[in-house]
């Protein structure tokens, strides 16, 4: 089985769609997603620098249009016989599995931007990352710190998000055999502080028209495959404000014995997390055009 895989926020950098570009209707294509979610993804992801790109409502929908390029670009879906994404990555998949058209994803991821920046804005939060330790150690600390667990990514990683001053305390005295690192975000995302925001996504999905999945497809909430459209598109909802269950996604990619994985743009991160959880299986992150071929290579060259 092989498995695209769609990033999540934090993934983008100044300038990286600018090689995608080049491509014949790429531009057209990027000005209409531009149109869904009201932003110049085009000015985005080749002109403005990396502050401008880290803003919540800017980011997401720029992430998401350019993994749904990169994933238009593959010549050949057929080989592929699951997806699942990382957080906002998740709209992608969702377009991937043909559970929503990409109208709708770039329009609610949007409204998703907007809304979670507006809730950021409310407290003081952000989101560090916790690499190494014992988990059970972590999660006592992040108790008694009323910190959230935000994203379990596996491979030694843990993202805690909640009030700024809670997160510097965790910094200053960090776990026995953890390093704290500061994510350059907004706000506590996937924590009780974006229960506005799901709000927000939960009226604007009523309007979105979903379709059954036609590729399996993975959740965030646990790692499961989830076999109705709608109800893929309520987890998606939650989401905003629940843990991302990466750990369990790539857990269960390991029980389907998975052969193969490839990253979508803007891509790194994921593959990253997989070579350190899914040791042997082979990965290609599509960070420009040059790497559809290999791509393409791995989808046709790794057997079942």
């Amino acid at each position: 089985m092989k498995i695209a895989v769609f990033p999540g926020q934090g993934s983008q950098s100044p300038g990286f769609l600018a090689p995608w570009l080049e491509i014949d209707s790429a531009r057209e294509q990027l000005s209409r997603y531009s149109d869904f979610a009201e932003i110049d993804l085009v000015a985005a992801g080749t002109e403005w620098d990396a502050d401008r790109i880290r803003d919540t409502q800017v980011a997401q929908p720029l992430i998401v249009a350019a993994s749904l390029l990169s994933w238009n670009l593959l010549t050949d879906h057929s080989a592929i016989g699951a997806v699942a994404g990382h957080s906002v990555g998740e709209f992608a998949a969702a377009v991937a599995a043909e559970i929503l058209t990409d109208e709708d994803a770039l329009r609610l991821v949007g409204i998703r931007g907007r809304a979670m920046a507006e809730a950021a804005s409310q407290t003081a939060t952000g989101m560090s990352a916790v690499i190494g330790g014992d988990e059970t150690e972590i999660l006592t600390r992040l108790e008694q710190l009323d910190l959230t667990p935000a994203n379990y990514n596996g491979g030694g990683q843990l993202v805690v998000a909640g009030a700024v001053e809670a997160l510097a305390n965790l910094a200053a005295s960090p776990v026995a055999g953890t390093r704290v690192i500061s994510l350059p975000v907004a706000g506590a995302f996937h924590t009780r502080y974006m229960l506005p925001a799901v709000d927000a996504l939960r009226a604007a999905v009523t309007t979105a028209a979903v379709s059954a999945p036609a590729l399996m497809i993975h959740t965030n909430k646990d790692g499961s495959v989830v076999t109705s459209g709608e109800e893929f598109i309520d987890l998606l909802v939650a989401q905003v404000a629940s843990p991302v269950r990466w750990d369990l996604c790539m857990s269960a990619f390991a029980q389907a014995e998975v052969s193969g994985i490839v990253e979508l743009s803007p891509a790194g991160a994921l593959t990253g997390l997989a070579k350190r959880a899914l040791r042997g299986v082979p990965t290609v992150a599509v960070k420009t055009p040059d790497d559809l071929e290999a791509a393409e290579t791995l989808l046709g060259a790794v057997s079942e």
